[in-house]
């Protein structure tokens, strides 16, 4: 009978472990979770979401009052157009998270990092430059471009002394998104190194409509497969969303697929970035309080679960101090929705902001739980304690048990 360590992921001479941890952001998907990752013969992901905040909460760095001091006298104001990242500093505290966390790495694995490319910063294509050149630079293992796809992302690294020699890849929801940047990218004569397929099922955004329901990875991996296999491109293929035992990773795998992503399962480990209490949260989810919803300002339906303090919340727009989805003219369709509220509720004290959240603010304070459809599935993981809590699992148990259980078994933690 087949499990996961019977195939192995082939990067040239490199063979590894086909299990990739997804990059979970904001610093959810920890450099300690990657490390293990990379350690145990797989790949993990860092996420650069929001780095600047990152950096400042692990290397007690203060790029997030910096900017705040610079832009304070903006805050009462609603035209945000002026707030901008100071790039350098933008670069300094991406190579703070890459470099640190590839300076620990040991092990036979490799380490990427997940590039959010939704997060717009007032300056897209400016803010994209640095993060990607940055990572490069401080010795990443590889990319995934995600979040919004940007079909002219490697032209802005195609000068970088890296380009050809860094794993790049792309995160896709379908065949046709994957033709476009193909098409985009063809001048380059540099092909994606990898290409994950992420279906409905996934963890925070998606790359799809309310109509969701009505896909399945199954069928969009198959459709992507068939296609590289009739243009002739040797490009390893990564399906990712509700792939929650190693018996479905299994099943991926023996239908062509290089390696499998997964998530969900890592974050009720102590190696991932959740505070403990929000974990807790995750394992007592039932799945009716799991739900699609369209708060995020990027304008992708989001998935998480229903309790999240993120939702309804009317925190004003924190702009000056993070400002991370501020588009190129300056605006968030979160500080839209506040000022309207504001406007139609002039006296209150506080107002209540149902149809947008602040992300930024939100990830960053890890009061925007979202998650995959699989989560309710998390406490059949464990056990349940005396006190009524569940045990937080290693992610050396959980990667195990995804690259050896058999038969949809899921093995429990020691007593």
């Amino acid at each position: 009978m087949n499990y996961v360590d019977n195939f192995r992921l082939q990067f040239g001479k490199k063979q590894l472990v086909p299990i990739i941890i997804g990059g979970m952001g904001v610093d959810i998907s920890t450099a300690e979770l990657a490390l293990e990752a990379a350690r145990l013969g797989g790949i993990g992901h860092i996420s650069d979401a929001m780095v600047p905040s990152v950096s400042d909460r692990r290397f007690h760095t203060h790029f997030v009052k910096e900017k705040l001091k610079l832009y304070k006298l903006n805050v009462a104001n609603t035209d945000k157009s002026s707030v901008q990242f100071d790039l350098g500093r933008l670069a300094e505290a991406t190579q703070n998270h890459v470099g640190r966390t590839m300076e620990a790495k040991r092990g036979e694995g490799l380490i990427f990092v997940n590039c959010m490319e939704k997060l717009t910063m007032n300056a897209p294509r400016e803010t994209l430059r640095v993060r990607l050149t940055a990572a490069l630079d401080a010795g990443i293992d590889g990319i995934t471009l995600s979040a919004g796809l940007h079909l002219g992302s490697f032209a802005l690294i195609e000068n970088h002394p890296r380009f050809r020699d860094a794993k790049l890849g792309i995160i896709v929801s379908s065949l046709r998104a994957l033709q476009l940047f193909l098409r985009k990218s063809a001048r380059l004569n540099r092909l994606p190194d990898y290409v994950v397929v992420e279906g409905p099922l996934a963890g925070g955004h998606l790359g799809f409509g309310m109509d969701w329901k009505d896909y399945d990875l199954q069928t969009i991996t198959t459709e992507v497969r068939q296609h590289l296999l009739a243009e002739q491109l040797d490009i390893p293929l990564i399906p990712a969303g509700g792939i929650f035992t190693g018996s479905d990773a299994v099943s991926f795998l023996e239908n062509g697929a290089a390696a499998v992503q997964v998530a969900t399962r890592f974050t009720v480990v102590k190696e991932c970035g959740l505070p403990e209490n929000v974990q807790q949260e995750y394992f007592k989810a039932s799945e009716d309080e799991i739900e699609v919803n369209t708060i995020s300002p990027t304008g992708y339906p989001m998935r998480m679960l229903k309790s999240s303090p993120a939702i309804g919340a009317g925190t004003h727009p924190n702009c000056e101090a993070l400002g991370y989805l501020l588009d190129g003219a300056g605006n968030c369709a979160y500080a839209t929705a506040y000022n309207r509220e504001v406007l139609a509720h002039p006296t209150a004290k506080r107002v209540a902001v149902m149809d947008k959240t602040c992300l930024c603010t939100h990830m960053r304070n890890f009061d925007c739980w979202t998650c995959g459809h699989y989560t309710y599935r998390l406490k059949d993981t464990t056990r349940r304690l005396p006190d009524g809590s569940y045990q937080i699992l290693s992610a050396e148990h959980v990667f195990r048990d995804y690259q050896f259980s058999v038969d949809q078994k899921i093995a429990l933690p020691s007593a």
